[in-house]
């Protein structure tokens, strides 16, 4: 059965100190989940350890939630200023990262042949990518999303062995509705989970396509997260603004409908 999800990716947002009462939110309420979701948690790069220092906890069984990057270096190692490698990353425990992002590709140009080196030097340092897909506005009005979206998931994961796929997230994010208040319907988001899940039946087979938990973005929020998960390809959200107040984030996680 494929793992329910929920991701909060929080962008360019908190200092220090607030990022902290976050995490220390998240943490304190999932010492008392008894639930089946996985919590994910995306800070940006300067507090990822400080959100693994509360994921190792060592008084704990199992981690209370996973820890994301926002981004990788498509480099290995070298005279990359500012940049952060897969390495790097792996050597503080972290445990996933989120590769494709709309944002990525619009502000920094980065294309599927960079993502997918990215998705390599994660999975060979056993961290999970969340690969984001998704269409702007254009191609949705133009009736052009269910290709848009179907190249961008070959180009990007269609090299990757069933062993190595198993191992990816994915996340359909309709760049229209990200940050815009705007989100697909229910029915939107699930004919184009369907879709991606076709897509990876006919290239792994059923076994790897059941399991690929495909979660959805773009304005997802504690009041239409029930409508979106009660979806049957629906596993989840990778939430934005939301995750930014824990209320709102746990909520979220609460969501699935049984």
């Amino acid at each position: 059965m494929r793992q329910k999800i929920v991701a909060g990716n929080w962008k360019m947002n908190k200092d220090f100190e607030d990022a902290e009462v976050l995490l220390d939110d998240i943490y304190n309420a999932q010492l008392k989940y008894k639930g089946d979701v996985q919590v994910i948690v995306c800070p940006p790069t300067l507090y990822l350890e400080l959100a693994t220092d509360y994921a190792n906890d060592e008084e704990m069984d199992e981690a209370p939630f996973g820890v994301g990057a926002q981004n990788v270096s498509e480099y290995v190692k070298g005279a990359y200023t500012g940049e952060i490698s897969a390495q790097m990353l792996a050597s503080m425990g972290i445990t996933h990262c989120i590769v494709g992002h709309s944002e990525r590709r619009k502000y920094f140009g980065e294309t599927d042949k960079i993502i997918a080196e990215k998705i390599n030097l994660l999975l060979s340092y056993s961290m999970q990518p969340i690969y984001c897909c998704g269409e702007v506005l254009e191609e949705r009005e133009a009736g052009k999303h269910i290709e848009v979206v179907a190249k961008q998931i070959q180009s990007a994961l269609f090299h990757l062995t069933p062993e190595e796929f198993s191992n990816i997230i994915i996340a359909y994010e309709p760049v229209w509705a990200i940050g815009t208040g705007k989100n697909a319907t229910p029915e939107q988001a699930q004919e184009m989970h369907d879709i991606i899940r076709k897509l990876i039946l006919e290239k792994y087979g059923n076994e790897v396509a059941n399991d690929t938990s495909i979660l959805y973005g773009g304005s997802c929020n504690a009041k239409n997260a029930r409508e979106l998960f009660a979806m049957p390809d629906v596993d989840g959200g990778l939430i934005g603004g939301a995750s930014l107040i824990a209320e709102d984030f746990l909520k979220i996680r609460d969501s699935f409908v049984d």
